[in-house]
């Protein structure tokens, strides 16, 4: 951390770090430390180009927006317009899943209904993750991403896309619920009691049942119960969220983010199957 950074941070902090360490992982460039001194510590996020900005600009924008119970204590935000620090507090021992146990995974589905319920003065989805086409519909316009991942054959695309793209048209992304938008393990804390979700920049007002449904076959694929055992009768879902890693996964690899793909290919296994379950496709 040079020292113009470090100046920045004691000034957040109002106590000068006497530890540092670099925190691997993540799936951004975003840079990432644990700072302590005397019995104290703190997360910090810095960005390092200008996506990673607006990023740590949204996120600091959804800690301001939602409860303090659902996401770690907020200790300050600094924009210099070029590398935003946010500073937050420290929940590094705490995230512990996998493995699931039925405890943990009731943690979460509270913590998530409890967010769904609550109010916050986020913006939709449409302003953070834009109004593009959805995922089938950018499969049956170039196919072949995914057929490559040897997954499924041409012919089960071609008997299995009308009903997945008329289920994936009938979901809706817009909602009034407060959700995070990117619920999976690596974001998901667990302290002394309940569980707190990280890494806020996603947060949206969207639909609360697709917010659930795009963390469940993470949640699968990591040794949890099927995505249905959770939100049964919900084709729509599944069609949607499949389609959204089925149109990504056999893309080529994130430079600055190689794991992607690969947790983009085990998401679509569990959620592929939980489409073919929900629509009644043909076998795989």
């Amino acid at each position: 951390m040079d020292p113009e950074i470090t100046e920045r941070l004691v000034s957040i902090l109002t106590w000068t770090p006497q530890t540092q360490s670099r925190i691997a992982g993540g799936y951004t460039p975003a840079a990432r430390y644990r700072v302590a001194a005397a019995g104290k510590s703190a997360f910090v996020k810095i960005a390092t180009n200008r996506e990673t900005s607006s990023a740590l600009r949204r996120e600091a924008a959804a800690y301001q927006a939602v409860g303090a119970s659902f996401r770690p204590a907020l200790i300050g935000f600094q924009d210099d317009g070029t590398h935003p620090m946010l500073v937050t507090e420290d929940l590094s021992g705490s995230f512990v899943a996998p493995p699931w146990h039925a405890k943990t995974i009731d943690n979460v589905l509270c913590l998530v209904e409890r967010l769904h319920a609550s109010s916050a003065t986020l913006r939709p989805y449409r302003d953070i993750h834009g109004d593009v086409d959805t995922g089938w519909m950018l499969v049956q316009r170039d196919p072949r991403p995914f057929l490559g991942l040897g997954i499924a054959s041409a012919t089960w695309l071609s008997h299995a896309l009308p009903a997945l793209l008329a289920a994936e048209a009938s979901c809706a992304t817009s909602g009034s619920a407060p959700c995070h938008w990117d619920i999976r393990s690596d974001n998901l804390a667990f302290p002394t009691a309940g569980a707190k979700l990280v890494d806020w920049s996603e947060a949206c007002l969207s639909n609360p049942r697709l917010d659930l449904g795009f963390w469940l076959p993470s949640l699968a694929s990591e040794g949890g119960p099927a995505p249905d055992a959770l939100l049964p009768g919900a084709p729509e879902i599944a069609a949607w969220v499949s389609g959204y890693f089925a149109a990504r996964a056999g893309l080529p690899v994130i430079a600055h983010a190689p794991r992607v793909r690969q947790v983009q290919q085990r998401q679509l296994l569990t959620a592929l199957a939980w489409a073919q379950r929900a629509l009644r496709l043909p076998p795989l």
